[in-house]
């Protein structure tokens, strides 16, 4: 306890901080945020050695080995195809300097520690990751549903009858149409813009 108490007051530690978004284009992540397909930052929180940006579509995370090396990797996790779950936030102790907040994107595991006084701030991520992880759960559920209705369709036109002149022409059809109905129904299902969900819950 008491060598991280010192690690702490020695500016050592890889405790982060809350970014304000008058100062998001000073991040180095601001970089590598898709502006031109009208990509935002929603929240940020940098470290000594790590940023993790938080976007309308994506957690770009900028990820240094150490505070001491200025090596970092660029890693991009787009929410619509990396799921969130198993979201927690640790509030801190009596003597603890930082609360902590977890979550998984796909199967990557994140545990990011942050100083007690932005709190509040991380309440707010808090729940918009709940919210994202629950509507990621129900547009799951609502395509596979969306699957097994048209089987059932499509297995009811397969017990029709028809002549064998038509049978092809009748098959390019189906098959046409079942396909521009996946499309359709993986577009209104599959989410790739939570901004709304962000404006909802942050309160910059």
């Amino acid at each position: 306890m008491f060598g991280k108490v010192a690690s702490d007051m020695l500016g050592l530690s890889d405790i982060g901080s809350v970014i304000k978004p008058a100062d998001y284009d000073k991040v180095d992540a601001d970089d590598y945020i898709l502006h031109e397909e009208n990509e935002r930052i929603f929240f940020l929180i940098k470290s000594k050695a790590d940023e993790y940006c938080f976007t309308n579509r994506a957690l770009v995370h900028l990820d240094g080995a150490s505070a001491a090396s200025k090596k970092r990797t660029l890693k991009r996790y787009e929410y619509r195809a990396n799921k969130i779950s198993e979201v927690f936030l640790e509030t801190a102790g009596t003597v603890d300097l930082d609360v902590e907040i977890k979550f998984k994107l796909g199967n990557t595991a994140f545990s990011i520690d942050v100083h007690k006084k932005h709190l509040e701030e991380l309440k707010d991520l808090y729940k918009v990751l709940i919210k994202i992880a629950e509507i990621n759960r129900e547009s799951h559920q609502a395509l596979e549903y969306a699957k097994q209705s048209l089987q059932m369709a499509s297995s009811t036109l397969g017990n029709m009858r028809s002549t064998e002149g038509s049978l092809s022409e009748e098959f390019k059809k189906v098959n046409q149409t079942a396909f521009n109905w996946l499309m359709d129904t993986k577009k209104q299902y599959s989410i790739r813009d939570f901004g709304y969900v962000f404006e909802k819950y942050i309160n910059n």
